[in-house]
């Protein structure tokens, strides 16, 4: 009889054993369900386009909210994102082009921005002159891909103001 218990009580021992390993794989894949396998945001590093496919001056990218600037071979990348409450900026083209020294090197500016939301103002480098907005706009990183040569902007690595990429 004794026998007997034991090999009852072994297998009502594997029974829980077993239905605490489902429960725990359950509770496991319930909680893995509630972190998502794929990332919704945007991506940070976008690539732009061949760099010929840029005309000398400014070109806006809507998708990216993004102004890239051309001057001969050399590249630089200004957001369209306001810093006071993120509305798009437009770009107003000046009556005639200024040159300013931004971070020791000199600039053409052709054009300003202005926020069609509270009125924010940013003279062409994107320096913040006039309303609600705390900060100047943010300038991005900006690269050749290696693989086809397109640039490339990194959305998540803002620049100082003396970044320019120039290519051969």
């Amino acid at each position: 009889m004794a026998e007997r218990k034991d090999r009852r009580d072994f297998l009502v021992g594997v029974g829980i054993g077993a239905g605490v390993v489902a429960l725990g794989g359950q509770g496991v894949a319930a909680l893995r369900s509630l972190v998502p396998n794929v990332s919704y945001d945007a991506p940070t590093t976008v690539k732009l386009g061949p760099p010929a496919e840029f005309p000398d001056g400014m070109k806006f990218l809507p998708e990216q909210r993004l102004f890239v600037f051309r001057e001969g071979n050399t590249f630089h990348a200004i957001s369209a994102v306001c810093t006071h409450l993120g509305c798009t900026v437009r770009a107003e083209a000046l009556p005639r082009v200024e040159t300013k020294e931004v971070g020791g090197r000199p600039l053409k500016l052709t054009h300003r921005f202005l926020c069609p939301c509270h009125g924010s103002r940013y003279e062409g480098d994107g320096q913040n002159v006039a309303g609600p907005a705390p900060r100047p706009l943010a300038w991005y990183d900006l690269t050749l891909a290696a693989d086809d040569g397109q640039l490339v902007v990194d959305l998540a690595r803002p620049v100082t103001h003396d970044f320019r990429l120039t290519i051969a």
